[in-house]
């Protein structure tokens, strides 16, 4: 393309030869690399924060309780929408169908992903609690909240529901930890 200037076809209205275009970093006589610098490590307001190794109990009960609402709720979502499909019938309307679809989804997803976000709440409650009580942080901490997560949950049922609820909630969290494991061993991220 050729410049305006050049060509000989100045226009005065598009083109003064007197403005200069404005610079705003100018006189900062910094390259702008320097310029928005950012921190690569993280900022704690208090140094305590600093030396802790894992998240505190707050935002191990907003992680924990927010991931496992949105997987069940996506579980549920799926779920539900198999439902939906087999219920529709043989003079189902497209209208009608999508409709069954959306409400068999929307109450599984609504149903599983509350009940997986209150497990979720419980155990990092009863993690934060042990890990307070034991001033430690290690594998057994996580077994024992599984634990009693699991006993907790089934409670309302009798003891043999907690005792299996346990029972099946410190398995899932063992097999958690050790697959986490391997997988930091065995698969280089």
């Amino acid at each position: 393309m050729v410049d305006s200037r050049q060509s000989g076809g100045q226009n005065d209205a598009d083109y003064n030869t007197n403005t200069k275009l404005y610079n705003p970093y100018k006189d900062l006589q910094l390259p702008m690399q320097q310029l928005y610098k950012l921190p690569t490590s993280p900022e704690f307001l208090f140094q305590e924060e600093s030396v802790a190794l894992r998240r505190s109990w707050g935002e191990n009960l907003t992680y924990y309780t927010g991931s496992g609402y949105l997987s069940g709720a996506i579980f549920g979502a799926g779920k539900g929408f198999i439902e939906g499909v087999k219920a529709s019938e043989q003079g189902d309307t497209l209208k009608l169908k999508i409709n069954r679809i959306l409400n068999a989804s929307g109450h599984s997803g609504r149903k599983i992903g509350n009940r997986i976000g209150v497990i979720g709440l419980m155990y990092a409650g009863i993690e934060s609690g042990i890990v307070e009580l034991r001033d430690t942080d290690d594998v057994i901490n996580s077994v024992l909240a599984g634990l009693g997560t699991g006993a907790l949950f089934k409670a309302a049922k009798g003891v043999r529901s907690a005792a299996v609820g346990g029972a099946i909630g410190g398995l899932v969290v063992g097999a958690a930890v050790a697959g986490k494991q391997v997988v930091k061993r065995y698969i280089p991220i």
